[in-house]
């Protein structure tokens, strides 16, 4: 809890500025904006252990080594000094393939970055790169608003994104864990995916997704003919009207908790936020500012 507060509190710079020490580390960026770059082995460079980025995809590793072995790393990583080595702040994958491609020294940029401050770029870099998955993107942002307070506005002006873009992804993150890993190998689009986030049982209908190889469209029909176990409880949702429902979806892929907004006229109503972790109590408590007493 209170490291959490911290980070909130710590930021020195904000998004914006950090997005530019990313951006002028690109082979678009002038002479006069680009940083002085200096070469460094890379046995002198160590993995970030906080990475957001879990999954390096081994087809698309071998394919940048490649290119590497012709034509060198061109964009140059961002690190930062950790004792009598260089921890990398932005570009594990670029470090990792040029192992691979037996390169022995990889162009850098050296930044005095804070903690709080690896952290956010290294989810910044991941989100503007053009191959996450959206479980991934999602992800990211769910990192930037949790631990650093940012708003999805915020995130949308900052990241040149739409806010609808990253409220749908965001949404994503409501879905079990085998959906989202079928979402993250592939075997689903986020078109599925966000066809499937209403569903009763969204594993089930996945899997059958997967298994006849649906479209998008095909998985909306399915949906609307699917059996709904739970009838009192669907009904109580429909008999919703679409602005408070649209509210409902917005608030649980903020909180990535499920939602119930109950409007009784004149202004007043109840909102329930349920969760099903002690971490996720841990995490609303985090942004309510109330530590958890257990």
């Amino acid at each position: 809890m209170t490291d959490r507060k911290n980070e909130r509190r710590g930021l020195g710079r904000g998004l914006s500025a950090l997005m530019a020490e990313v951006s002028v580390a690109s082979p678009e960026a002038s002479g006069a904006d680009r940083p002085r770059e200096q070469s460094l082995p890379v046995e002198k460079l160590v993995a970030n252990p906080d990475q957001p980025r879990r999954h390096f995809d081994d087809t698309a590793l071998a394919e940048l080594s490649m290119s590497i072995r012709e034509k060198g790393v061109i964009q140059p990583l961002i690190v930062r000094p950790k004792g009598d080595m260089f921890e990398i702040v932005a570009g594990e994958r670029r470090w990792r393939a040029a192992q691979r491609a037996q390169v022995h020294e990889v162009p850098v940029i050296i930044r005095d970055f804070t903690d709080t401050e690896v952290l956010e770029v290294g989810i910044i870099e991941n989100i503007q790169r053009a191959d996450l998955n959206p479980v991934e993107e999602a992800m990211g942002y769910r990192a930037l608003i949790d631990r650093f307070g940012h708003t999805q506005e915020h995130l949308s002006q900052a990241m040149g994104k739409s806010r609808s873009h990253i409220a749908n992804l965001m949404r994503l993150l409501t879905l079990p864990a085998e959906v989202q890993t079928m979402l993250r190998e592939g075997k689903l689009t986020a078109g599925h995916a966000r066809a499937l986030i209403t569903a009763e049982d969204p594993a089930m209908l996945a899997r059958k997704v997967v298994l006849e190889g649906l479209s998008v469209r095909q998985t909306e029909s399915l949906l609307k003919t699917a059996p709904a176990p739970n009838k009192k409880a669907k009904s109580k949702s429909y008999g919703k009207d679409a602005d408070t429902r649209a509210l409902e979806a917005d608030l649980s892929a903020t909180l990535g908790m499920a939602i119930d907004l109950d409007y009784a006229g004149g202004g007043k109503g109840t909102l329930t936020i349920s969760f099903k972790t002690m971490e996720q109590l841990d995490r609303l408590c985090g942004i309510l500012g109330t530590p958890v007493r257990t």
